[in-house]
């Protein structure tokens, strides 16, 4: 039987690469991670926070990111691509060409079937490391259902979660409230 070893390849190679590749990939552990393609109830729901959050926000000093920025946890070589990101105040970049951000208070992932325990797992023992960190939600695209983290203490998270569309979800860290029914609005939940 052959075994494959996977390379670890340094933050300057993964950065080096990022840069001039086709598709995103995530850097977790030393391991490139290539990104799957999204699927419209991904798409819908992302693009809908982003511009709830960018709406409400943008003249309140706050900056809202979507898909296409990287975030860079301290404590940790890995880069991530999560699907929003709020920042208060003035993002901290981690180089001159602003491509990735140390500082949300805010970050929200659309859940997948095949990334859904990464989210709710590994990635957020990443994300909680960030000291401006507030709020961690995690939004189903196959149903009305949210999940809220929110931080209430030193290393100390409550899980609120949100089942069907008159709920109304409260977020704190950015002083802004969003029904489900808004949220899922013309999203399908048809062949999920």
């Amino acid at each position: 039987m052959v075994v494959a070893i996977a390379k670890s390849i340094t933050v300057e190679e993964y950065l080096a690469q990022e840069e001039v590749a086709q598709d995103k990939s995530e850097l977790i552990n030393g391991e490139m991670i290539k990104m799957a393609g999204a699927s419209a109830n991904h798409n819908l729901l992302t693009g809908k926070l982003h511009a709830r959050l960018l709406l409400a926000l943008e003249d309140l000093g706050y900056t809202v990111f979507m898909s296409d920025m990287k975030l860079w946890p301290p404590y940790f070589q890995n880069y991530f691509y999560p699907d929003v990101m709020v920042i208060k105040g003035e993002p901290c970049f981690t180089d001159a060409k602003q491509t990735a951000v140390t500082n949300p208070c805010l970050i929200a992932e659309i859940l997948s079937v095949s990334t859904e325990g990464f989210d709710k797992n590994q990635k957020f023992t990443f994300y909680r490391t960030i000291p401006e960190l507030q709020e961690y939600l995690l939004i189903d695209q196959c149903a009305y259902r949210v999940e809220l983290y929110r931080k209430v203490g030193n290393r100390q998270w409550l899980l609120t979660e949100f089942i069907g569309q008159e709920e109304v979800v409260t977020l704190e860290s950015v002083a802004l409230e969003i029904t489900l029914g808004d949220l899922y609005k013309r999203v399908n939940f048809i062949g999920e």
